[in-house]
């Protein structure tokens, strides 16, 4: 394998990364608004969220994709294959991400959230200022392990045409007919980012435990 193909294969990770990194955070935006409806006590809020959720974590994410990918057209949105591509895992990955909140939500200490009241803070400032950095704090794990698969789950994006990590690895495995090489290759490459993003999110863990203390 020369080194052009492994340069291919690194344009299109950093590709792959940059697709995964927007989704991930547009999808956390969209999750903090979600835990806010369901905490809120209010049907009118809180069954769509509930809906969204179930929706998001019962549909294939390629069914999504390709859903997203004709529906935007339809309605008269000519977005870019690439927006559409990000629209659909920021969707998926906020269903994922809201749903690993709720559990750090539910741990929240009732006694804090008392004191928050008492001490004059409104229910948004409580929210934000005591809810979600507890809630952060305690599911940080699962939310790096749902940036790692979404961004495995990325390789999905080229059924909207989007040319991200894997399809380059199967264009050039077609034109040199070195297949294993540029798998193993391109397996390789997701290993280390797959790595990074743990080590970041252990380094973050730390960070968070010790500012608690």
């Amino acid at each position: 394998m020369t080194f052009k193909i492994f340069t291919l294969l690194l344009q299109a990770a950093v590709s792959t990364i940059g697709i995964s990194l927007v989704s991930i955070a547009i999808g956390f935006v969209i999750a903090i608004l979600l835990s806010a409806a369901n905490l809120s006590g209010k049907a009118i809020y809180s069954a769509p969220a509930r809906v969204f959720v179930s929706f998001f974590r019962g549909v294939p994410l390629l069914v999504q994709l390709l859903l997203i990918y004709t529906l935007l057209p339809a309605i008269g949105l000519n977005v870019p294959s690439i927006v559409a591509a990000i629209v659909g895992l920021s969707l998926c990955t906020a269903a994922y991400q809201a749903e690993n909140l709720r559990g750090g939500f539910a741990s929240v200490p009732k006694g804090l959230i008392e004191a928050a009241e008492v001490t004059g803070l409104s229910p948004r400032q409580t929210f934000f200022r005591i809810r979600v950095p507890i809630a952060l704090r305690l599911t940080l794990p699962a939310l790096v392990n749902e940036a790692i698969m979404i961004l495995k789950s990325s390789s999905l994006v080229s059924v909207v045409g989007i040319i991200e990590l894997t399809k380059m690895a199967q264009d050039l495995a077609s034109s040199t007919y070195l297949p294993i090489p540029i798998f193993l290759s391109a397996g390789l490459i997701y290993l280390v980012i797959c790595s990074v993003i743990a080590l970041i999110g252990r380094y973050a863990e730390r960070r968070l435990a010790r500012t608690s203390i």
